[in-house]
């Protein structure tokens, strides 16, 4: 898979367009920051404290899109002319296997950036992605798991077209907490 995929979404009435593209060793700084907010922390079970994790993190995204099994985006508030942008979150496409009908979906925004339809529209971005660059090989299901507790996870996956399938039971140390199922189709 081309580790050089880079994926747009519009801009809102609240914020500039996003740029999506493969986490690469010139975020750690900006992972750093955006693992300090301890509401992002809460939902998630990775541990970045310091620029050494932040590199091992980017690392393992790396190894993701090398293998064609992880495909992880650094999600950029779009700058202007040079400017790389901001950054304001991340998702990532798992579980991507040919012939394999169901691969899995995840997303975090950084602080900042919350509000502001960020993680809606990165993740219909990378949806759109997955269905047309896997549905040839046989993907059609997307899933999108949180905590149930986390409603504005829940929010962003029914904006997004992913409705809830069903409630699942706590698998700690992973999931602590029950969780919400939400499927998206490929539409054919």
């Amino acid at each position: 898979m081309n580790a050089t995929a880079l994926l747009r979404a519009d801009a809102s009435p609240s914020a500039p367009p996003l740029v999506l593209r493969p986490w690469s060793m010139a975020d750690v700084a900006a992972l750093v920051e955006a693992y300090r907010d301890p509401a992002m922390r809460r939902w998630i079970t990775t541990v970045v404290d310091d620029e050494a994790d932040a590199e091992r993190w980017v690392e393992t995204q790396e190894a993701g899109w090398a293998s064609g099994t992880r495909f992880s985006f650094a999600v950029l508030e779009a700058g202007a002319g040079e400017d790389p942008g901001r950054l304001v979150g991340n998702v990532a496409l798992k579980g991507v296997a040919a012939g394999k009908p169901t691969a899995e979906v995840g997303y975090w925004t950084a602080a900042p950036a919350r509000g502001r339809g960020v993680a809606q529209r990165a993740l219909e971005a990378v949806t759109d992605w997955a269905f047309r660059t896997f549905g040839d090989a046989g993907l059609d299901t997307l899933e999108l798991l949180h905590q149930v507790d986390n409603e504005a996870s829940c929010r962003v996956a029914e904006k997004s077209g992913y409705p809830l399938d069903r409630l699942l039971s706590a698998t700690p140390p992973a999931f602590p907490r029950d969780g919400h199922l939400h499927v998206r189709h490929r539409k054919v």
